[in-house]
């Protein structure tokens, strides 16, 4: 089954919105995943300033951290964020591929909670 499948399973068709942390340019990522099924896609640098006052926006169903572009107290801030929040977050490369790869996992692991 493919991404937007699941999430629109996982949705009820309604939008999903991601956020992703780290890499100042994003080049064609976003487009990849607005084919996936991601209708709102918001980015933050993941420069040292972000750490500070960072806050999961209410909209955001999942997080996905690019670990080579961000500092360990970005991440940590994150993770504590995520678990105020209670949103799911992930970590990936910036590659597709690997993105790719870890959204299917998610995407499989929130139907399996589903059913």
């Amino acid at each position: 089954m493919s991404i937007s499948k699941i999430i629109k399973y996982i949705t009820g068709g309604g939008p999903m919105c991601i956020l992703l942390i780290g890499g100042d340019n994003l080049g064609n990522i976003t487009q990849k995943l607005m084919k996936s099924g991601f209708n709102d896609i918001e980015h933050i640098s993941g420069r040292k300033k972000d750490a500070k006052n960072f806050r999961i926006p209410r909209n955001i169903d999942l997080v996905m951290v690019l670990v080579d572009f961000v500092g360990h107290q970005l991440t940590k801030v994150v993770k504590e964020e995520s678990r105020r929040t209670n949103v799911k977050v992930v970590y990936s490369k910036r590659s597709w591929i690997h993105m790719e790869q870890k959204i299917q996992e998610c995407a499989k692991e929130l139907a399996l909670a589903a059913n």
